[in-house]
């Protein structure tokens, strides 16, 4: 029963940011996903929620990644297995446009944008604010993602096919929104997907002031349980909004070194499967 967050590019040269508008551009190739085997480096981690059928597609390995680029690779698909394999892997999916076309690009920052648990910068008035709200969790994961990829919003990376890979997530336990209610109507939210410890998120909204801020709060106190010195709240990139929230940049390596560390810790409780 379900109970009662966005990709920012830092490195203008790799790609554009995303509330610009449009897919980024890329001037050059990069490896494109080959088929393989299955694997699913998720099959480690503890606690998890329904295992999605392994991707049969290969991400290129990291001692192949491009130190100054934050785009790794081109290709493969949006299915379940493939998506939760690439987030344990550090990488996570955008559109990506090369000459003119259209293509699945997959991101591992140089730069990531991460947020401490014990860094994230509440004033007073959201503290207040925070009080008008009531706070739920997975009860309306296709609004939420449906309102961060709206027409009205400029940033328009957020598909069709994205919605709809991700609710499939959605239903499989992987991904997850906080969201943020007032007098019955959902005011703001954000939605991302967990594994293990990392929790990537992928868009906000919101709909009255300081509602996307009341679910990030949300979202950091429900992390910050006796496993909060291992977890990782990644945002993707630093932005100067998310960096007056708190967001720190993080060099590639030291990222991958804690998500490493992440993997297989058991979900935050509110993100477990009802048995």
């Amino acid at each position: 029963m379900p109970r009662s967050y966005g990709r920012r590019p830092t490195r203008r040269p790799t790609r554009r940011h995303p509330e610009a508008g449009g897919p980024p551009q890329r001037p050059r190739s990069l490896p494109r996903c080959p088929a393989r085997g299955p694997v699913g480096p998720f099959a480690t981690v503890r606690n998890v929620p329904i295992a999605p059928a392994p991707t049969p597609w290969g991400f290129p390995p990291r001692s192949t990644w491009d130190p100054d680029d934050d785009l790794v690779a081109l290709g493969a698909d949006l299915e379940p297995g493939t998506l939760v394999t690439a987030y344990a892997l550090g990488l996570f999916p955008m559109p990506v446009t090369l000459d003119g076309e259209e293509h699945l690009g997959w991101f591992s920052p140089v730069e990531r944008g991460v947020l401490p648990l014990d860094g994230l910068r509440v004033s007073r008035s959201l503290r207040r604010s925070a009080r008008d709200f009531e706070i739920r969790i997975d009860t309306a994961f296709d609004e939420v993602i449906s309102a961060c990829g709206s027409r009205d919003r400029p940033d328009g990376w957020i598909t069709p096919e994205f919605r709809h890979a991700y609710a499939r997530l959605h239903r499989l336990g992987w991904a997850h929104s906080v969201e943020a209610w007032r007098d019955g109507e959902l005011a703001g939210g954000l939605y991302g997907v967990s594994v293990g410890g990392l929790f990537a998120g992928e868009s906000m909204f919101h709909r009255e002031r300081d509602a996307s801020k009341v679910a990030l709060l949300a979202l950091v106190e429900l992390m910050s349980d006796r496993y909060a010195d291992r977890r990782v709240l990644d945002v993707q990139w630093q932005t100067p909004h998310l960096a007056s929230l708190g967001v720190v940049r993080r060099p590639r390596e030291d990222y991958l070194e804690s998500l490493g560390r992440c993997l297989d810790l058991p979900l935050p409780e509110p993100f477990g499967m009802d048995e």
